[in-house]
């Protein structure tokens, strides 16, 4: 059997899901290969590169400002699980204006995302918006200051069902990001200097996790049973609500990366960053690699 280590980079559904998936349903240990899977939140990109990553976003944003040769070879989705929470009325981003957001740091993949997303709605996240910067985490922080007025809004990611938890405190949800940007994103990367990408362990793990966005999409029961132990706070309705409206439709059937939708994203990271744009989608985005 093949060993390898596969890092995340974030947490909740966005990054877990189908790598906890394939880790359950044994899918691993049918392809052959026995993956540890490590918490990589807090690594500095010279350890992480040494494992294959989870966090695409983190690999595109390394590859473009320091140049680690990163190649993805599976993406999940297409569209960033990140919401905007906001008190009571403030129902569009154009709300947000003049408000404390609470957000990821301008050089972080969320964080980044968040500003494209800002500007697109014609906001300067630096100027027109109060910025709050946190560390990423499960966001029961940014709800306790939401709810004690500390801040007006919070950029959250899947460790919650936003909708719900909007709902049962009487808030907004001014914007999902996968409505406003789209990038290949959350998947499988590796940097070649230390894991050849066509090595068969890497192949397992991808092999792996397609099968495990089979079960996404034809075994809604399985899902959202995998899907509550992320979203412990939410009923089963809740869960399934929120597998209805944003996993089901745009997590990816086959692990492919749409190459035009990631020219643009690379683009407009490039330019948030301030860096050039110097890797296309297709260099970046290898999922059409298999091993026989």
């Amino acid at each position: 059997m093949y060993t390898i280590d596969l890092a995340y980079v974030g947490r909740g559904v966005h990054e877990e899901l189908a790598a906890y998936i394939a880790d359950q349903q044994d899918f691993y240990a049918d392809e052959g290969v026995h993956v540890a899977l490590r918490d990589g939140s807090s690594w500095d990109i010279e350890r992480l590169r040494r494992c294959a990553t989870i966090g695409l976003g983190r690999a595109l944003l390394s590859r473009l400002t320091d140049g680690t040769p990163w190649v993805a070879l599976n993406v999940n989705t297409h569209h960033p699980l990140f919401w905007f929470l906001a008190r009571p009325g403030l129902t569009f981003l154009t709300d947000l204006a003049g408000q404390r957001l609470a957000v990821h740091a301008p050089h972080t993949p969320p964080g980044c995302f968040a500003r494209i997303v800002l500007r697109k709605a014609g906001l300067d996240p630096d100027r027109d918006v109060d910025t709050v910067v946190r560390s990423p985490g499960d966001y029961g922080m940014d709800l306790r200051r939401l709810r004690e007025g500390k801040i007006d809004a919070a950029y959250v990611g899947s460790t919650m069902a936003p909708e719900a938890v909007a709902a049962e405190h009487g808030w907004q949800v001014p914007a999902w990001v996968g409505d406003h940007f789209q990038i290949p994103t959350v998947g499988v990367a590796v940097d070649p200097t230390y894991i050849d990408p066509d090595d068969p362990a890497v192949q397992a793990v991808v092999r792996a996790h397609r099968r495990a966005l089979q079960v996404i999409h034809d075994d809604p029961d399985t899902t959202v049973r995998h899907m509550r132990t992320f979203l412990g706070g939410q009923t089963e309705d809740e869960v399934r609500a929120h597998y209805e409206t944003f996993i089901a439709p745009y997590f990816t059937t086959d692990g492919q990366a749409d190459l035009t939708v990631g020219d643009s994203a690379i683009t407009a990271v490039a330019a948030e960053l301030g860096v050039p744009a110097t890797v296309t989608a297709a260099k970046f985005y290898r999922t059409e690699i298999t091993t026989p």
